[in-house]
């Protein structure tokens, strides 16, 4: 599969990436590349093949799922500018 000038200008379009006329050739035949790998990737046989969550056999330490950070709300709320009922209020930043 070979990519037209059109075809590169329509993805370049798509994918909002701004794409000179001088640059076309050069990405054209960079996305030519890479449908070529992908078109040998596609030809291997891979029937029978378990799909690998990662490519050597190792798992991860799991911890205890325990809470190890104390509650310091009101310990924030004590240096807060101005509180109230509980909330922070900050000033109007949008127009």
């Amino acid at each position: 599969m070979s990519l037209t000038h059109e075809d590169v200008a329509r993805i370049a379009k798509l994918a909002r990436i701004k794409v000179s006329g001088a640059e076309i050739e050069a990405v054209g035949a960079d996305l030519n590349r890479i449908f070529g790998l992908i078109e040998k990737m596609n030809a291997v046989d891979t029937d029978g093949i378990e799909p690998m969550a990662h490519p050597q056999d190792v798992s991860l330490r799991l911890r205890d799922d325990a809470v190890t950070a104390s509650n310091r709300r009101d310990a924030f709320q004590a240096v807060a500018p101005q509180v109230e009922a509980g909330l922070y209020l900050v000033p109007k930043v949008i127009e």
